[in-house]
């Protein structure tokens, strides 16, 4: 269960990424502990830890004290992972997309939506990033509208 599903207090802190340059948000220890595989999670130490999400950068997580983890060794960074949009319930982007495109996504958010309310969500966890995805169906939304 998310702490603070959606808090802005969640996102404050920044850094830029070392391999890319974009600027990456913090994300909570607990995430990039259950986001990492096996062996490599026994080399996690406590750190801050940012994540970048940029697509074309190798590297996804990295801390502080400059420890860099890559998307090789992350679990959910496999090919039929890297399309989420929705990581506790397992909703596709394209799905999503494919949704809007023929007026049926409101079942799709209104689900996730109310899971989350209920405190059913693990983004903490389940998510890279650590965060709740409820922004990102917006921003899908937004893209949605302009090329339909």
């Amino acid at each position: 269960m998310m702490k603070n599903c959606c808090s802005k207090q969640n996102c404050s802190a920044t850094k830029g990424c070392p391999q890319c340059g974009k600027i990456s948000k913090s994300v909570e220890l607990q995430t990039v502990v259950h986001q990492v595989k096996f062996p490599d999670v026994l080399s996690i130490v406590e750190d801050d830890y940012y994540f970048c999400d940029e697509q074309s950068c190798a590297l996804v997580y990295f801390s502080a004290s400059n420890k860099q983890i890559y998307k090789q060794q992350i679990s959910v960074f496999d090919s039929a992972r890297a399309a989420k949009l929705c990581y506790c319930f397992d909703v596709d982007k394209e799905v999503y997309i494919q949704a809007l495109a023929n007026n049926s996504a409101a079942e799709i958010k209104q689900f996730v939506v109310q899971k989350t309310q209920a405190s059913l969500c693990a983004c903490e966890i389940k998510n890279p990033s650590g965060r709740c995805c409820l922004a990102d169906f917006k921003k899908l939304e937004a893209i949605s509208r302009v090329k339909f």
